[in-house]
């Protein structure tokens, strides 16, 4: 019954960001733009569960990764109001459901094009996200087993499908800026002095989405207490996995050894450029899922319940913390 309980939760939860942190009221549910986020939430969300299922991410019976990942975003309640991070996250959960479909198939041209098609979608509203795709190339290479000529050919064209759906439009109506400004960020760096500066574009940047609504207050310490209690869990899922990986069979351990790399590379990629947090902390959300799930559902000592219960209440302590004062 957990997954029914953790659903009801969140939807209380999404009803409340709706009315104090989107500052919709009792008029919330009229709002499109929250049943948008609703629906995007709730279709990333079977779609962690399929993944749990067409994985056998947990060697039990158990519903613990897509109900920590229903939870952890929901948690992050200033994310809510931007759809474009929403659909960002959508996209990255499906290239990891088809990813996974290709292992050990360097025939699996199907999967791989759906994967890196899903990612392309992804970077029309986070162009940053193709920074990920040389390390998923890899991946492919050493832990999925699955790249050939063929499967790499396929993931560039499922990269530039969307783009070449998009080019008539662009061609037709004569603007070239556009897409030439979104690809031009990909160059665009902060120098470090002014990314670490709390003075200014530590703070600002971090959400330069017009969508996001966040009072000065918060604008600091509700991502940075986010990040850091998700991060704790990422680790503490890592370390757990690392002692007792011998226990999951050698496919499940290569997908969580993916899913440990992938949430590294994030975590660089947040260091060096936070200003991009409202789209890098999904990401690093929907890779902690796994790895927090598996620890709850696989540990027994006295300790780890009592961590259970620990991390549940600080889960929703910054869930009112994040809905109050956002």
């Amino acid at each position: 019954m957990t997954f029914s309980v953790v659903a009801i939760i969140a939807a209380i939860i999404a009803i409340a960001i709706g009315a104090i942190t989107m500052r919709l009221g009792t008029d919330f549910y009229r709002s499109v733009l929250w049943w948008e986020q609703l629906l995007v939430l709730a279709v990333s969300t079977m779609i962690m569960v399929e993944l749990n299922n067409a994985n056998s991410l947990i060697r039990i019976f158990s519903r613990m990764v897509s109900c920590s990942f229903l939870l952890l975003t929901l948690m992050a309640a200033f994310l809510f109001p931007s759809l474009r991070g929403g659909l960002v996250g959508l996209s990255f959960v499906a290239f990891y459901l088809f990813f996974l479909q290709a292992y050990q198939d360097r025939q699996a041209v199907g999967s791989i094009y759906a994967a890196f098609l899903s990612l392309g979608i992804g970077s029309l509203f986070f162009v940053q996200i193709l920074y990920f795709v040389p390390l998923f190339w890899l991946l492919m290479a050493i832990r999925l087993l699955a790249f050939s000529g063929r499967t790499f050919f396929a993931s560039l064209l499922g990269l530039l499908t969307p783009y070449w759906l998009l080019a008539p439009y662009y061609l037709y109506t004569l603007d070239y800026t556009t897409p030439l400004a979104h690809f031009m960020a990909l160059a665009q760096f902060k120098p470090l002095d002014q990314v670490f500066s709390l003075s200014g574009p530590l703070v600002a940047p971090i959400f330069s989405d017009p969508a996001l609504l966040i009072t000065p207050h918060s604008s600091v310490l509700a991502p940075l207490f986010t990040l850091g209690f998700v991060l704790l869990l990422a680790f503490t899922g890592i370390i757990h996995f690392l002692r007792h990986s011998s226990n999951d069979k050698l496919r499940t351990q290569m997908v969580y050894e993916m899913f440990i790399i992938t949430l590294l590379f994030n975590l660089v990629f947040i260091i060096l450029q936070p200003q991009h947090l409202p789209f890098l902390l999904r990401l690093l959300i929907i890779n902690t899922a796994p790895l927090i799930g598996h620890f709850l559902a696989l540990t027994r000592t006295r300790f780890t319940n009592i961590a259970f219960f620990v991390i549940v209440a600080i889960t929703f302590l910054l869930t009112g913390y994040n809905i109050l004062f956002s």
